[in-house]
């Protein structure tokens, strides 16, 4: 049970990033798409909160690093290209958005750190699904002969591309539903309840055409999912949840659409992990898939990882809720 806790710590992790900052990430993309007409309702939705969202992707890399650290050091290995690509993406990011809104020159270089904000919004979430991509395709080879094939051909390739699209579709929508509930202005409103059908239509074509490429790759991921019932329920949970969202979104109801798509979001990551249990690295060849379980830690050092857990979630939880009442105000209030 030790290590199933060490796992649903890592899930939960996972989820709170993907719900919020992906959204933080989202949002620059949003940026992109709409242009200056949408900056100012964009900063005042993630500034107060943007450098909040990455504690559950720092969780993440402590977690893998301490409990399972086989997987680390093969991820960090293979995958090191996309991976330095996304913190690079992460770092420049946050700076250009520090400089962006709390420069005491706001001059030329204005557009400039505009412009590193909003190129890095896309490509570090797209480079972060190549790297879920990659783990699931199970191209990487232990024994590669050359570079290319060691620590490139794993992720460059469209199944991969894909996943990362997908990635950067999810993080979009889920943006334009939340900053729905951000603005009163309706010309606003109208755009980002476009933009989140929109997304969400595009997010499904993109989920159809992974399967496809996964099929077409060696990877039966549809089959896969078809023998699982709580995977295939999670999927037809997000597939039958999209009218009652586009109605929710049509009819205004910001609180409403906002639990719809977290939950489609969530409902696709449970069926993720469902089906992937407990592989999480797909190794090439003879090469034995890396697991939970062959690559775990040993028990002391499960313990001493699963007490900071505990200890440090009683600690982070109401400092964030009491960081989001404070910024948020009366929008967080769940009574609201």
């Amino acid at each position: 049970m030790l290590i199933e806790a060490i796992i649903f710590f890592l899930g939960l992790a996972i989820v709170f990033y993907v719900l919020f900052g992906g959204a933080d990430f989202g949002a620059g993309v949003l940026e992109l798409i709409s242009g200056k007409g949408d900056r100012e309702t964009i900063a005042h939705a993630i500034g107060p909160v943007w450098e909040a969202n990455h504690v559950w992707l720092i969780l993440v890399v402590v977690i893998l690093f301490m409990g399972f650290p086989k997987i680390y050091s093969t991820m960090s290995l293979y995958l090191h290209i996309p991976l330095l690509i996304m913190l690079i993406g992460i770092v420049f990011r946050g700076t250009a958005f520090a400089f962006m809104h709390y420069d005491a020159i706001q001059g030329k270089s204005n557009k400039v750190y505009n412009w590193v904000f909003k190129t890095s919004s896309l490509i570090t979430p797209l480079f972060l699904g190549i790297v879920i991509g990659a783990v699931v395709l199970g191209k990487i080879t232990a024994s590669p002969q050359t570079f290319f094939e060691g620590f490139v051909a794993p992720w460059l390739n469209l199944f991969s591309f894909t996943v990362g699209l997908f990635t950067l579709i999810l993080f979009a929508f889920l943006a334009a539903v939340y900053l729905i509930g951000e603005t009163t202005d309706d010309k606003q409103i109208s755009s980002f309840t476009t933009i989140a059908k929109t997304l969400n239509a595009c997010a499904v074509s993109t989920g159809i055409l992974i399967f496809s490429l996964a099929e077409i790759n060696g990877l039966p991921l549809f089959s896969m999912y078809i023998n699982s019932p709580f995977a295939m329920g999670m999927v037809a949970f997000a597939s039958l949840s999209i009218p009652v969202l586009w109605w929710a979104l049509k009819t205004e109801r910001k609180i409403l659409s906002r639990v719809v798509a977290a939950g489609q979001v969530i409902s696709i990551l449970l069926a993720w992990f469902w089906v992937q249990m407990p592989v999480v690295i797909r190794m090439a060849g003879n090469t034995q898939d890396l697991t939970f379980y062959n690559s775990v830690a040993p028990d002391a050092t499960l313990w001493q990882l699963f007490w900071a857990l505990v200890v440090g979630s009683c600690i982070i939880l109401p400092s964030l809720y009491y960081l989001m009442k404070v910024f948020k105000g009366d929008q967080f209030d769940p009574q609201n």
